[in-house]
């Protein structure tokens, strides 16, 4: 009776201390894995700072977690808001004209880049033309006047550093000018009176138009750029007068073009301090962070 009471108390005894062992040993955090391959999660590229936050609470350290999710940041960065503001120069028309081209506009832009996807744009113009082609008994001169576009492009290589986009874009554009033709020639040999001449000046118009456009961005050297575009733009309407329609329209075009093209240099002004990181620097923080997972 007496050795069964003492066993007892032997049991209970080692059975607290067991407790007490496993009570005072520190609980292992694991990192989560794929079970199918005993890999390593990481997260895809743009993955929300809650979600990086949840992958690396799985690290036993606060230094060595702090540390991946610098890596983390590195890789897949968050733009700011503001990223940058390009202006850029359009001067397309001034290399047609070389080639022949009767009219020409020139304008400057401004580029608001947003997270490096959305970027809002404003450009003003000033545009003109003058043309006497062999089949027309008229010249069409169209004076100095200017035009306004208002739209936003969408970068589609927003994962990518800023020196290089490719992006869609919409435009609305404006446009209040004046025109005039003259020397028009009329043949009035029925009546016997001969060929007799006039002039129509200075007539009113203004116009609306939308445009929708691809374009492709690259950097060429240090915060200078230089950009293509496509231009596919349809006029939803614009001022006649009672002697015919304008032929040019600044900021447009011929009234009857559907297509445009456009060659623009840029200068780009950072608006924020983080630096993206060099090519060479993401290659060495993922060749990194794979060897960390294969040791895990």
């Amino acid at each position: 009776m007496m050795r069964s009471k003492i066993y007892m108390v032997m049991c209970i005894v080692a059975a607290v201390l067991i407790n007490t062992a496993q009570a005072q040993e520190p609980q292992r955090k694991v990192t989560p894995v794929k079970p199918s391959t005993n890999k390593v999660l990481t997260p895809p590229k743009g993955t929300d700072e809650k979600v990086i936050e949840q992958y690396l609470s799985g690290d036993s350290t606060q230094a060595r977690a702090q540390e991946i999710k610098d890596s983390l940041a590195r890789i897949y960065p968050h733009y700011p808001t503001l990223t940058e503001l390009g202006l850029g120069l359009n001067f397309s028309d001034a290399l047609l004209m070389a080639f022949g081209q009767k009219y020409s506009s020139f304008d400057i832009s401004a580029t608001l880049n947003m997270w490096n996807r959305l970027q809002p744009v404003l450009v003003v113009g000033l545009g003109r033309a003058k043309d006497t082609s062999d089949d027309m008994n008229f010249t069409y001169t169209g004076r100095l006047s200017p035009y306004l576009k208002l739209g936003a492009n969408y970068n589609f290589l927003f994962k990518k550093e800023p020196r290089y986009q490719l992006y869609a874009g919409v435009r609305l554009g404006l446009s209040t000018f004046k025109y005039s033709i003259t020397d028009v020639s009329v043949n009035n040999s029925y009546w016997g009176e001969g060929n007799y001449s006039y002039d129509l000046r200075n007539i009113g118009s203004h116009a609306l138009w939308g445009e929708l456009l691809l374009g492709l961005k690259v950097g060429i050297a240090g915060n200078w750029s230089l950009g293509w575009e496509a231009k596919f733009h349809n006029l939803f309407s614009y001022k006649k007068s009672d002697n015919g329609k304008p032929w040019y329209i600044p900021g447009f075009g011929t009234r009857g073009s559907k297509w445009a093209f456009g060659i623009s240099a840029y200068y780009t002004i950072p608006l924020s301090r983080d630096r993206w990181p060099a090519v060479d620097d993401k290659n060495k923080i993922k060749k990194a962070a794979r060897q960390h997972n294969a040791t895990q």
